[in-house]
């Protein structure tokens, strides 16, 4: 702006040619870019260490606890899950499980039903063994799960969670992650059990037809149709299902709850949902709130106390005969 103010008053007075003027600015753009370019470069430099530190944090992360040296094989079990008075917390003076105590019989239904963050998925994952537990026990069929190899604890442990993650690749291979050495006849029946096969043959290629990246062209309901199905190919003894039609129509709940019952016969079943009409057949219903059980007992046992249950079903349910 200062070379061509002042260039264009002198080309005016005619001490210089307009030639001229323009070499000038032309220098000046080319003594200017090198400063712009040494400036945009420690910008760079400043980001890249930023982000640097980033992946140092993530490095340096501690890996989840390790087994224990002396951590023993599980073998084949029945189911029978035992919270012994479980005391936990992800900070250690922010207790969220407190004293808990519970015991989910082989092949029984355990809904887990409390507002949110009452500690219900906590459970969940103490059990998957994500985390330590600061007191009390967790034992599997009288294996307490610290003293067992944690692979072989989660090959015992089929979940069906609300956001369903597929793969960008076939429909048949996303099935077989549940059991990588299962065969296609063993994946195509998985399906049939689940209620997907249907849907599936009338995709372009069938079972062979690639899922693009999350799945997004199939629909929600379908999604969760095929980890029912992956679930059952895994054949897990006991079954978590963490709000898995919580995402879906009416009618297509009603389908997938038809395939999560075949899934959930003769295994025992931890079912967290917050719609209370999917747990009115659960063995046992155990209402959590501020990290301790407050009730538990079947759907019209809890109704008939008239305690913090039945608050919950007639917030749901307000205006409707019970």
């Amino acid at each position: 702006i200062v070379l061509a103010t002042l260039g264009g008053f002198l080309a005016l007075q005619g001490i210089v040619t307009v030639g001229v003027i323009a070499t000038f600015v032309m220098y000046g753009q080319n003594f200017i870019q090198p400063l712009r370019q040494l400036a945009n470069m420690y910008n760079a430099i400043q980001a890249a260490l930023a982000g640097s530190e980033r992946v140092f944090e993530v490095i340096d992360v501690a890996p989840e606890v390790a087994d224990t040296p002396d951590a023993l094989p599980l073998p084949q079990i029945h189911g029978d899950v035992d919270f012994e008075d479980v005391h936990f917390g992800y900070k250690a003076d922010t207790p969220v499980i407190r004293g808990m105590t519970l015991h989910a019989p082989a092949g029984h239904t355990v809904a887990l039903v409390g507002p949110t963050g009452a500690g219900k998925t906590t459970i969940i994952n103490l059990l998957s063994r994500f985390y330590e537990i600061d007191g009390g026990a967790i034992c599997v069929d009288g294996h307490d799960i610290r003293s067992v190899r944690k692979d072989d604890l989660r090959r015992k442990l089929g979940t069906v969670l609300q956001d369903t993650f597929l793969f960008s690749d076939t429909v048949l291979e996303n099935i077989r992650y549940g059991r990588l050495e299962a065969s296609d006849e063993e994946c195509i029946r998985a399906a049939e059990l689940a209620d997907a096969d249907h849907f599936i043959r009338q995709l372009p290629h069938g079972y062979h037809t690639r899922l693009s990246e999350r799945a997004g062209n199939i629909s929600q309901g379908q999604r969760q149709l095929l980890a029912i199905a992956r679930a059952i190919l895994a054949d897990p003894a006991i079954l978590i299902l963490d709000e898995a039609t919580s995402s879906v129509d009416t009618r297509t709940e009603a389908r997938i709850q038809q395939s999560l019952l075949r899934l959930m016969q003769g295994r025992t079943s931890f079912v967290i949902a917050h719609r209370l009409s999917t747990i009115r057949d659960a063995d046992n219903v155990v209402v959590i709130n501020n990290g301790e059980i407050v009730e538990q007992g079947s759907h019209d046992q809890l109704l008939a106390a008239q305690g913090f249950y039945y608050q919950l079903y007639v917030s749901q349910f307000k205006g409707l005969a019970i």
